[in-house]
């Protein structure tokens, strides 16, 4: 991998963004490695979480600008294709069958703070810098709404892509989007902490979790109950009778 490492400590897999002079920014080559790398630590027996985080100062600073330059009406199939991979990578979170904890310190900006919350759990340092600032650089603040208009209010959702004003830790944490607020020295510690609990689970019982909670998310309450229904009658099969 180029721009992304990767390390293992026991179940967990941690994936570090590494392009630290750049704040991480996201260009072609670090978003697929990221997308490669999540399903590949998915596909992998032995690994049953995934802790997600920088290198450097950020987390995440959002799309690599200076590629915008490439991405134009003259070259649609690129254009389209870029896209096509921002899409999988916001949507590869909720199809993995194992949890993906956020270690977020730094800036987490635009496409960053898309990919902080994309995360099963996320853990914010006291001093991040969490927001939307797209429409600062005159541009929109796209596939990133999607997760963020089902996580928080629309008001509130609204208010950070329109105001393009940024929340610090606790600021996130009291409108719902992180699970955990720490200085910055325990980001990583405390995300790692919260991976090993989730990844000491049956993986069966996690993966059906993961499933059925991303299917009921959307869902009104008599279909999202039919999806509780299925996943009740699957336990039956790998539960093991402690009696």
């Amino acid at each position: 991998m180029e721009h992304l490492l990767i390390e293992d400590r026991g179940a967990v897999r941690i994936l570090t963004l590494n392009r630290p002079e750049k704040h991480n920014a996201l260009n072609t080559r670090l978003t697929q490695e990221l997308l490669d790398s999540l399903r590949e630590a998915d596909r992998t027996a032995g690994i049953n979480a995934v802790v997600l985080t920088g290198a450097g100062k950020s987390f995440c600073a959002g799309a690599d600008t200076t590629e915008f330059s490439a991405l134009t009406p003259q070259d649609p199939q690129a254009v389209s294709a870029r896209a096509d991979l921002t899409t999988s990578l916001h949507l590869v979170f909720s199809q993995m069958n194992k949890p993906v904890v956020s270690a977020v310190r730094g800036n987490a900006l635009g496409g960053g703070a898309g990919l902080a919350i994309a995360c099963d759990l996320c853990v914010m340092s006291e001093t991040v810098r969490f927001g939307y600032p797209e429409l600062k650089h005159g541009i929109v603040a796209a596939v990133v709404m999607a997760n963020l208009v089902r996580q928080v209010g629309r008001k509130q959702a609204f208010e950070l892509v329109s105001l393009a004003e940024p929340l610090d830790g606790h600021a996130a944490k009291a409108w719902g989007l992180c699970n955990r607020v720490v200085p910055d020295e325990r980001v990583l510690d405390t995300a790692l902490d919260l991976a090993h609990k989730v990844a000491g689970w049956s993986a069966i019982a996690m993966a059906t979790t993961k499933r059925a909670f991303h299917r009921a998310a959307d869902l009104g309450l008599a279909q999202a109950l039919e999806v509780g229904r299925d996943a009740n009658v699957m336990m039956r099969g790998f539960r093991k009778d402690k009696a």
